[in-house]
């Protein structure tokens, strides 16, 4: 029987053991798509105790406290960190089966050299071990990232964020990478007319260009685009439900944009062309100066009415929708395509009903200008655990090409999620050592370890334009 948590854990055989160790172990991070805070990165914070570092803003583990009975007085409420903290720990013990138990015990092991396994038994012993050892230097934020061989990671940020802590960060002598993404999914959402119209006057206010129709606010829009690639943006992302691609007639943009101006509520038919005018706009100006564009598909967001009230958004109350999302997204790649204006692109399904949908699709577009021009993303949110893993990387080796996968992210915002890259890993070289032994695949350890290596670093390093990975 196999010790808990290894060196050889997820790893079922000595090829994989050697897949691993050998080849994807030591590959350097490049985490292209994650939430961490740039203000924490640029002032190197240290967190003040492991409540703050390790539960705060972390809906996973908000979930599972709350299946667990865990009120929420303990969750996002008043309690003292050390009491929530306990909480925590005290559910841990339940969360087995859930991957949360896997990256529990992982982080406590990869930063703190922790190896027992938390409960609320030793929860207050742990607490006080680790928060001594955050006080240390080591422990900063930057340090933190340094140890887990990161070498790029990449924010996600509104169009209004002025970007100056990014700006510091280059200015500064931090060797890592640290590059926004454009996330203008506010700038395209009509649903809640006062609010955008409270964006539009702040995006007037900040591009210092008048807004009086349609065309100054792509005028505007395409300031902070600009704004953003001046300062080492090569991205943007999409947090979407499915792609809009309606037709439309630019007249009935101006139009539906006077309306949203005088905020007279739209007709679903002019909501819906809104957001597709938008969106392609921005594939446009994405592809005009040849970033990536990603698109994550599929989130039935704040479903839970009083806790969104009670709360706010990005607190835990979201799942998976089953929205329909082929033909508007042949649609959409296609319009793009015609007028050879279609960028890099990564697509993230939500709905794990969806892979082959998405792996099939990435096909239809990959027009060989570019070895994996058009990606079918890592397993995303919910998939984002060894079986939803396995399924994804199955499914894009059955209808593409795994081996030009630019492989994994976190997705998160936390300084201590990076160890799920090599959860990804580990994943990913027992798949590869389990066809070999099975027959399947020739035992070609050298020709599988390069392809892993790029899976893990060299296709993302390739794929991505990041500044300060140009000479690296």
């Amino acid at each position: 029987m196999k010790e808990f948590l290894d060196e050889h854990f997820l790893l079922e055989t000595k090829t994989a053991a050697r897949l691993y160790h050998d080849y994807a172990k030591e590959m350097p991070i490049i985490d292209y798509h994650n939430h961490l805070p740039p203000d924490q990165i640029a002032a190197d914070l240290q967190f003040g105790n492991m409540t703050q570092i390790w539960l705060a803003g972390d809906h996973y583990k908000w979930r599972a406290m709350r299946a667990n009975g865990v009120s929420e007085a303990y969750i996002t409420g008043n309690k003292s960190d050390e009491e929530k903290f306990g909480k925590w720990a005290e559910t841990v013990p339940y969360t087995m089966r859930n991957p949360l138990y896997h990256w529990t015990h992982l982080e406590l092991q990869r930063y703190f050299g922790i190896h027992e396994l938390l409960s609320d038994k030793n929860a207050s012993t742990i607490y006080q071990q680790c928060n001594e050892q955050l006080q240390s230097p080591e422990f900063s934020v930057r340090n933190l990232l340094r140890r887990m061989n990161v070498q790029q990671v990449c924010t996600t940020d509104d169009p209004l964020d002025s970007l100056n802590f990014h700006q510091q960060l280059m200015d500064g002598a931090f060797e890592i990478g640290v590059a926004p993404a454009f996330r203008p999914d506010k700038a395209m959402n009509p649903d809640d007319l006062d609010t955008l119209n409270q964006y539009i006057d702040k995006l007037e206010s900040i591009s210092d260009i008048e807004i009086t129709d349609y065309d100054s606010y792509l005028k505007a829009l395409k300031s902070r685009h600009d704004y953003f690639a001046a300062k080492g943006c090569t991205v943007s992302d999409h947090g979407l439900e499915q792609i809009y691609a309606e037709d439309f007639e630019a007249a009935e943009i101006r139009q539906i944009f006077e309306n949203i101006r005088l905020r007279i509520a739209l007709t679903p038919s002019e909501a819906l062309k809104f957001k597709s005018a938008m969106l392609y706009e921005f594939a446009l100006w994405d592809h005009e100066k040849g970033w990536v564009q990603q698109y994550h598909l599929g989130a039935l967001r704040n479903n839970n009415r009083r806790a969104l009230q009670n709360l706010g958004p990005d607190t835990g109350w979201d799942s998976i929708g089953d929205f329909s999302q082929a033909a508007a997204l042949s649609r959409f790649l296609d319009k793009l395509d015609a007028d050879d204006r279609l960028t890099k692109t990564i697509i993230y399904n939500l709905n794990p009903a969806d892979n082959d949908v998405m792996a099939a699709m990435i096909g239809n577009f990959n027009d060989g200008s570019l070895a994996g021009k058009i990606q079918f993303g890592s397993a995303w949110w919910f998939n984002d655990q060894k079986e939803g893993m396995i399924k994804q990387l199955n499914t894009l080796s059955n209808i593409g090409l795994l081996s030009r996968m630019v492989g994994m992210l976190t997705d998160s915002r936390s300084f201590l999620s990076f160890p799920r890259h090599e959860y990804f890993r580990r994943i990913l070289c027992n798949l590869y050592a389990t066809d070999v032994e099975n027959g399947e695949l020739p035992n070609d350890i050298e020709w599988i370890g390069k392809t892993i290596q790029d899976i893990c670093y060299y296709n993302a390093k390739n794929y991505f334009a990041f500044p300060a990975l140009k000479n690296g």
